[in-house]
């Protein structure tokens, strides 16, 4: 028997998947618990609609990001900050690269999703790499000036 899995089950798969089970475990425990549906026509029908829209959010998330790619690729992002003697007042954290690339490039980026080199602790130009989407990156530089 095909059962659509309302939720993660050990053994089967996760929620959302179509599985074959047995008839009596489908019947007597899965149904009743209502960890799964029947997979009758109208079930069916439901299962691939998601489906087609879970594929069609991915498609279109990959190229949002690859446009987002193409406009960061190799850029320059210049962010000016207040120092002394080649220092500055504290560091450049990944939440202010990422709201500069808002600023400077229209572009909302997690702060989570950017990762630098190394700490930006004084004056100059440091690489950084922002993770658009799961295999796509886009690495950019970071030109800190003094303000």
């Amino acid at each position: 028997m095909k059962v659509i899995l309302l939720q993660d089950i050990k053994a089967l798969g996760k929620k959302g998947e179509l599985a074959e089970v047995s008839e009596g475990y489908g019947r007597n425990y899965l149904l009743p618990k209502k960890l799964a549906k029947e997979a009758n026509a109208q079930a069916m029908n439901e299962y691939k609609n998601a489906e087609n829209s879970k594929n069609y959010k991915i498609a279109a998330a990959k190229a949002e990001a690859e446009k987002n790619k193409a406009a960061l690729e190799g850029k320059i992002l210049r962010i000016q900050a207040k120092g002394n003697n080649g220092r500055l007042f504290g560091s450049i954290t990944a939440k202010q690269v990422a709201e500069e690339i808002k600023k400077q490039f229209g572009i909302d980026i997690d702060k989570r999703k950017v990762a630098l080199d190394r700490d930006i602790k004084e004056f100059g130009t440091y690489k950084a790499e922002i993770k658009l989407y799961t295999g796509i990156t886009a690495a950019l530089s970071v030109q800190v000036g003094e303000a």
